[in-house]
């Protein structure tokens, strides 16, 4: 089964932030994934918004996912990432 991993994200500091995007996404294609869309936050219907911004990605199954998350390619970039902005990425299988 595919798997979907949803960042919601609070960018604090656009240069960090903006420096780890132009870099993710060759990590993603690296371990298979796939970006489904990025979005901007714009009207909460219900509940409280965990962030500003959303991203989506498919990957071929929940190992695949693991396997980029902990990746020496992708964990390099955390630092980055938590440099610029505070981001919650949750786990979904379809």
């Amino acid at each position: 089964m595919a798997a979907l991993c949803v960042g919601h994200i609070r960018v604090k500091d656009a240069g960090p932030w903006e420096a780890y995007r132009a870099r993710v996404g060759a990590t993603i294609a690296q371990y298979g994934g796939e970006l489904l869309f990025r979005g901007q936050w714009r009207q909460n219907f219900s509940g409280t918004a965990l962030g500003e911004k959303v991203v989506a990605l498919r990957f071929a199954s929940l190992e695949a996912a693991r396997r980029w998350h902990e990746s020496p390619e992708y964990q390099a970039l955390v630092p980055l990432r938590d440099a610029g902005a505070d981001v919650t990425l949750e786990l979904f299988e379809e």
